[in-house]
């Protein structure tokens, strides 16, 4: 069988990056997109390569990023900006594979394996990649090639990103490179899985891959033993255009512009968050049965909060039956401190063509209802209905309205 040979192809500093397109006066210039401070969410989402050279990082606050370079040039994020040249982006990517698979807005995993016969061999196939998104949208792309989705995005994120020419293989003749960074830096291991790994005396990517396996079952299932063949470079997973096809949960997360206390408000948000989960249902062509509801704290040094979940009797997709699963679960485990997020989730997704109702509902009168309400929003806008309650000094919907993923188009 021919070896496959695996993409991920990385933006540099994509949102960053884009800004410097846009206006060729930020090009020499340390520069970050920021979320806007006034609204509790002045955090890094991203810095360009003059402005990393100031120590600054993505993620970290902005007050500390000005304190280490005054000079630094502040972007709001535009996102529906960087949702259009993901998607030139793809499509450039698109010239030279059919199988493209989307990891994150600025991250896509490719299989190029029958495309060598057509534009040479990995290596040439990389370098015309990014050549192309260069000349078409002017972003940088850094490029990690391995046998597998793990390898591809190993090698990227911890070598191509760091290479001259922004290409990087791993592959079994040099995966000691791999072996001897932190455990940290694994696909897959995050911050808490890192702690258990260090308590466990694993230190090293090479350390986690020569550890008993039957051990790291043990301890955790089948996930210790996919722990295992990432630090050993193995993955069977393949590059699928349909990955993200199909959903198992449609959420809606906001962060709150001031602390909220008082339940009125707080119904008030989650009513419309609850809206826009139902009408994102509606949408999509999904009901669901397990609601959720989260909650966060306003206290940035020490914060608590929840995460709890209901299951209903029959599967829906109407805000106010969604609503009154969140707030019973809200009502339930709030502390009555101040919070400053709150999100609702619907889970256990089904089509919505093939349901059964309830013989005590008027499920008729509500999808005529719902029908009508979509109808305008899709015509008119988000804004163009809604409840009175959004009026209030509570109300995010209008404000939310003017975003894309939490940040402002």
């Amino acid at each position: 069988m021919k070896e496959r040979i695996i993409y991920l192809v990385d933006m540099q500093s994509f949102y960053a990056s884009v800004e410097k397109v846009i206006n060729n006066a930020y090009r020499d210039k340390p520069l970050v997109v920021a979320g806007d401070p006034e609204r509790r969410s002045g955090i890094i989402l991203a810095a360009c390569p003059i402005a990393k050279k100031y120590g600054i990082k993505t993620t970290e606050a902005l007050w500390e990023a000005q304190s280490k370079c005054p000079d630094l040039i502040i972007v709001k994020p535009h996102m529906q900006r960087y949702i259009d040249v993901s998607i030139a982006i793809s499509e450039i990517m698109g010239r030279f594979t059919d199988l493209v698979e989307p990891y994150s807005i600025d991250e896509q995993f490719l299989d190029v394996t029958g495309s060598q016969k057509l534009f040479g061999d990995q290596y040439q196939i990389a370098q015309k990649l990014q050549e192309a998104i260069m000349r078409d949208t002017g972003i940088y792309a850094r490029v990690g090639i391995g046998k597998n989705k793990a390898l591809a995005k190993m090698a990227c994120d911890n070598f191509a990103k760091k290479n001259k020419n922004g290409v990087f293989r791993l592959d079994e003749h040099n995966i000691d490179l791999l072996w001897k960074l932190p455990v940290g830096d694994m696909f897959g291991v995050g911050s808490k899985m890192k702690r258990h790994l260090n308590n466990m005396g694993i230190y090293t990517i090479g350390g986690l891959a020569k550890f008993p396996l039957n051990l790291l079952k043990k301890k955790w299932g089948i996930n210790g033993e996919v722990l295992w063949q990432t630090a050993n470079g193995v993955d069977y997973s393949p590059v699928k255009v349909t990955t993200h096809n199909k959903q198992k949960a449609i959420g809606h997360h906001m962060t709150l512009p001031r602390d909220y206390s008082n339940i009125e408000d707080i119904k008030t948000v989650l009513l419309e968050l609850s809206t826009e989960v139902a009408r994102r249902c509606r949408v999509k062509g999904y009901m669901g049965v397990t609601i959720s509801c989260g909650v966060r704290s306003s206290d940035f040094d020490s914060p608590t909060g929840f995460h709890r979940q209901v299951t209903l009797p029959i599967p829906t997709n109407f805000d106010m039956d969604i609503f009154n699963a969140a707030f019973k679960l809200f009502k339930e485990s709030w502390d009555h401190q101040p919070i400053r997020s709150l999100g609702v989730t619907i889970g256990n997704l089904q089509p919505a063509d093939n349901y059964q109702i309830d013989l005590f509902d008027n499920y008729l009168e509500r999808e005529q209802l719902n029908s009508v309400l979509d109808t305008i929003w899709n015509k008119y806008g988000r804004t163009a209905i809604f409840r009175a309650s959004s009026l209030t000094g509570a109300g995010q919907a209008t404000e939310r309205a003017r975003k894309i993923g939490g940040h402002y188009k």
